[in-house]
């Protein structure tokens, strides 16, 4: 009960400020458009919709770790989490409490993409729910190294750490809007070690409805996610000792 308690307060926490809650929900939204747009007018096989929704999706997902990242480190910094740390609460609960309300804004971060997909042209198919699925695992990757960096790092320096850095390494090495066959090199190999290219091909498999083709990338992906809850949880511990 206690768990569920800070998990709901740190939902009315996250929900405050609207203006980067609004901006994370609609930035990949004008992005799907602007791209489907380009694709009207220059087609690119990249820009097809049923190519791009499953990389726009798990672009967005990466605005999740900044929302991760502040609301941890702000409770680092003030003295609500000093207080907390006198509760019965264990490290473990403390990252279920602060991921439990994340997971809501993630399966909306990616429904609305899809929703903006179909009035662009792509098909309502019991595979779109399947494509969504897929993309958890990076979600909890995202919340994980939220989660881990805000442990670390000041709210200051995590907008520079999640919201400048990871937003462009997930964009960058994903896949989303180029083959990054195409690039070739040192760079093709850190996007293959990397798991945002493995989310990417394996949401596409399964909206494609190529369900051998998931789970060679999606193994890779879940490896990341476990990692990533893993450290979170392990520095957190080494915090509430500190404190």
């Amino acid at each position: 009960m206690r768990m569920l308690a800070f998990a709901s307060r740190n939902y009315k926490e996250m929900t405050r400020d609207k203006i980067t809650l609004l901006f994370g929900l609609a930035f990949p939204l004008v992005l799907i458009l602007m791209l489907s747009l380009i694709q009207s007018n220059i087609p690119n096989e990249m820009f097809q919709i049923d190519m791009l929704t499953p990389g726009i999706a798990m672009f967005g997902l990466s605005f999740i770790s900044l929302f991760s990242g502040m609301l941890i480190a702000s409770d680092r910094q003030s003295s609500f989490l000093m207080r907390l740390f006198t509760t019965p609460l264990t490290s473990q609960q403390f990252i279920t409490g602060y991921t439990l309300p994340l997971f809501p804004l993630a399966l909306i971060q990616m429904s609305l993409c899809y929703v903006a997909a179909f009035f662009l042209g792509l098909s309502i198919s019991v595979e779109v729910l399947f494509s969504i699925l897929v993309l958890i695992p990076i979600a909890v990757f995202f919340i994980g190294i939220g989660l881990l960096t805000g442990s670390i790092f000041t709210d200051k320096q995590i907008g520079g750490v999640c919201g400048a850095l990871l937003t462009n390494v997930s964009a960058w090495f994903s896949g989303a809007w180029f083959d990054v066959s195409l690039v070739g090199g040192w760079f093709e190999s850190i996007a293959h070690a990397l798991p945002f290219v493995h989310a990417v091909e394996a949401s596409r498999a399964a909206l494609a409805g190529h369900g051998s083709d998931v789970f060679p990338h999606l193994w890779w992906v879940i490896l990341y996610a476990v990692v990533a809850i893993v450290l979170a949880i392990y520095v957190f511990h080494k915090k509430m000792k500190i404190a």
